[in-house]
């Protein structure tokens, strides 16, 4: 098996970060966590109080902001924010921002530079159509919103952050309608893609899910 690309795309709190991760130890791969740059320029826009409509603030914001990867740590302009970002009002600044043109151009070419010497998995909203059409592998990864939401309480509780589930709950309906409605690359699912509904299935069962469909593809 040659080096190839898996692009997973899907809504919010589907757990496509958790996925690429495990599928990434498994086939020697880099994940490259799409979602978190978008929640690093979201969170550079927040502290510096750029204003979304204005074109040449944020061209100017984009031009300042580096972000590296480093294991599972994040980094923008050298300060670790791996925890920073995800929070869930980046989550839906990060929604807000991904609408713009100017930062969807930089950080599409970014992503497409850095996946073409293949060997990646991209996860986020639109990678199987628009950021890597071309991928070997395309999953589209879908769950409930009730069942996403749950998820991602559980998350908030286990690492102690105070949590409400209505509010989570509210909070994924409202990204989702976002995310689908936007004119720009809006989220939806490939004609290639292989749809898994995660809802009623445990990690190890999407992993094994997904695995198959890569032997069976590759």
């Amino acid at each position: 098996m040659g080096k190839f690309n898996i692009a997973i795309d899907g809504p919010s709190g589907v757990g496509k970060s958790t996925i690429a991760n495990l599928l990434a130890q498994h086939y020697h791969m880099t994940h490259l966590d799409t979602g978190a740059m978008y929640r690093c320029v979201a969170y550079y826009f927040k502290n510096n109080k750029i204003d979304l409509n204005d074109p040449a603030s944020v061209q100017a914001a984009l031009d300042s902001i580096r972000i590296a990867f480093d294991q599972d740590r994040v980094y923008l302009n050298d300060e670790d924010v791996t925890q920073s970002i995800r929070f869930n009002e980046i989550s839906m600044a990060a929604s807000k921002v991904s609408k713009l043109e100017a930062v969807r151009k930089k950080l599409v070419s970014l992503q497409q530079d850095i996946a073409k010497n293949k060997g990646y998995i991209l996860d986020g909203r639109d990678i199987c159509t628009v950021v890597l059409p071309d991928a070997e592998i395309k999953i589209y990864m879908d769950a409930s919103s009730k069942a996403r939401a749950q998820r991602r309480y559980d998350e908030y509780v286990q690492k102690g952050i105070d949590a409400d589930y209505e509010t989570i709950f509210q909070d994924i309906v409202a990204r989702d309608y976002q995310d689908t409605h936007r004119k720009n690359s809006p989220l939806k699912v490939a004609d290639d893609a292989v749809v898994v509904d995660t809802s009623d299935l445990t990690i190890e069962e999407v992993i094994d899910k997904i695995e198959e469909i890569i032997e069976d593809t590759l």
